[in-house]
């Protein structure tokens, strides 16, 4: 049952992806139209970059979930309009998180203002998703990032979680943001088979997305990806399957970070499925 539950998550995946120039191609050679991809935003370059890629592969028929982080955005009326581009090309779910831009590029500072005033102009996505820490914020308390979770539910749909390579954590944090009646969904973040060599090439190149950022806050954790017999996404998944596969978890499915090895992130997930299946 819990294989089945496994194969389940895998089937439920979230691919989440940095705008750059060869971005577009990847996704058309190599993702499925029945999975969903999630486009990230850089505090550099700005939300542009996410709303054209977001554009461009919904377009093709994707559905594509933005990031829109509250520090990026001006102020209401550059919200709304980031709202009104996103309706016209059929996006129907955003993630919000807070974001990394310092300072903010307006009057946002925070992801929960951004919800309130996105309930406020009549809920314009039918989905919406915020962050979840399984492993301590580099600037908060676990504590206040599981109030935050509580504060935001009622403008939320689901949680992503942010990356962790522990399992125990993971296990921990499911139950406790349980245990304080936050109910909503919850996707997984898990890092892909990623190479080492292109992920600090990539980092360093390219700079964007939260999960770089978070990478780059934890420098040990690339060893992970170096070390012979170090990070396996299957690995993390098979010492936490029975935590992720309870029904009190609430897991919907898994938010794959792919660092842009989209070719390699899908090879991986169908060789698991394969597996799985027997």
């Amino acid at each position: 049952m819990a294989t089945e539950g496994l194969r389940a998550l895998l089937d439920s995946v979230r691919y989440e992806v940095l705008p750059s120039k060869a971005t577009e191609d990847k996704v058309l050679a190599h993702v499925p139209h029945d999975v969903p991809v999630t486009v990230t935003a850089s505090p550099v370059k700005g939300l542009e970059p996410t709303l054209d890629l977001t554009t461009r592969l919904a377009a093709h028929g994707y559905r594509v979930v933005p990031h829109v982080p509250a520090r990026l955005l001006r102020d209401d009326a550059h919200l709304k309009d980031v709202v009104d581009r996103l309706l016209e090309v059929g996006v129907d779910d955003v993630f919000v998180p807070a974001g990394d831009a310092d300072p903010p590029a307006g009057v946002y500072d925070g992801a929960l203002p951004v919800l309130r005033r996105l309930s406020e102009m009549g809920s314009p996505f039918g989905r919406v998703g915020i962050t979840g820490y399984p492993e301590s914020h580099p600037l908060l308390h676990d504590d206040v990032t599981v109030q935050a979770m509580w504060d935001k539910h009622e403008h939320a749909a689901y949680i992503v979680s942010n990356l962790c390579f522990d399992a125990r954590v993971l296990g921990e944090w499911l139950a406790r943001i349980r245990r304080r009646h936050v109910t909503l969904p919850v996707y997984l973040g898990v890092a892909g088979p990623v190479q080492r060599a292109k992920l600090l090439a990539m980092a360093t190149k390219i700079g964007v997305g939260e999960s770089t950022r978070f990478l780059a806050r934890h420098p040990s954790w690339f060893l992970r990806f170096a070390a012979p017999g170090g990070y396996s996404p299957h690995k993390l998944l098979a010492r936490t399957e029975a935590a992720l596969t309870a029904p009190s978890a609430g897991v919907a499915g898994l938010h794959l970070f792919t660092f842009n090895q989209i070719a390699e992130t899908e090879r991986w997930r169908r060789a698991l499925l394969d597996r799985l299946s027997g």
